[in-house]
C-alpha cells in the first residue's frame, strides 16, 4: 500500500468530493457552502438554527455565513425569523424549495458507487479503509490517481537506476518518493 498518512488520504478524498460538489452545484447556480448550510439547517433543532450556530458548525467566518444566508434567502431556499422572546436572536428555517433541492442532489453518485465497491471488505486500519475508499472514488470518478512513483506498475529499477516505462524517462531518487499524475496501481493495474 502507498505510504500515505491518514490525514493525506482524508485530504485527497475531500478534494475529490469538493470537485464533485462544485460540478454538481454550479449547474444549480450554487456553491458548496450554500448546500452545506442547507444541509445543516435541515438537520439542526430549534436551538441551533441561528447564524452563529451555522458559523460554528461549518467553521466559517461570520461574513461568509452572512453572505451565504443572503444568497439562500434571495433564492427562496430559507427564511429568517426573529425569536419570539429575544428579538436579538434570528432563527433560520429551510423552506420547501430548499428541502426539495437537498433531496435532488444528495448523495453523490460517485460516493455511492465507491461505497458499494468497498462495502464487504474488512480493513485492519483506518488508513487501509481510506486508501480503498480513495481508490474506489478515483476509479468511479475517472480521476487521476497521483500515486507514489516507486509503487507504480510502470516504475523500473535496474542496478540502482530508476526509469519510468510509461514516460520513457530516467528518474532521480527524489522523483520516486513523490506522487505522480500518471500513476497506475501495481495491485490491479488500474487507477488508484
Amino acid at each position: 500500500m502507498q505510504e500515505l498518512t491518514t490525514l493525506k488520504l482524508i485530504e485527497r478524498i475531500s478534494t475529490l468530493l469538493r470537485a464533485e460538489q462544485r460540478k454538481k452545484y454550479s449547474a444549480l447556480g450554487l456553491q458548496p457552502v450554500h448546500v452545506q448550510t442547507l444541509d445543516y439547517l435541515a438537520s439542526c433543532n430549534r436551538f441551533s438554527d441561528t447564524p452563529a450556530a451555522v458559523t460554528d458548525y461549518l467553521g466559517l467566518t461570520k461574513g461568509t455565513v452572512s453572505q451565504t444566508l443572503q444568497v439562500l434567502v434571495r433564492k427562496g431556499l430559507i427564511e429568517k425569523k426573529q425569536d419570539n422572546v429575544d428579538k436579538r436572536i434570528v432563527h433560520l428555517k429551510i423552506l420547501k424549495p430548499g428541502t426539495e433541492l437537498l433531496k435532488s442532489i444528495t448523495p453523490f453518485d460517485v460516493f455511492i458507487k465507491a461505497e458499494e465497491a468497498i462495502a464487504n471488505k474488512q480493513f485492519d486500519s483506518i488508513s487501509a479503509a481510506l486508501y480503498e475508499a480513495l481508490v474506489a472514488l478515483q476509479s468511479v470518478n475517472g480521476s487521476s490517481s497521483f500515486g507514489q512513483c516507486k509503487n507504480c506498475i510502470t516504475f523500473s529499477e535496474e542496478n540502482d537506476h530508476y526509469y519510468c516505462l510509461l514516460m520513457q524517462q530516467p528518474l532521480e531518487q527524489a522523483d520516486i518518493e513523490k506522487i505522480c499524475r500518471e500513476y497506475i496501481s501495481v495491485t490491479n493495474s488500474g487507477l488508484v
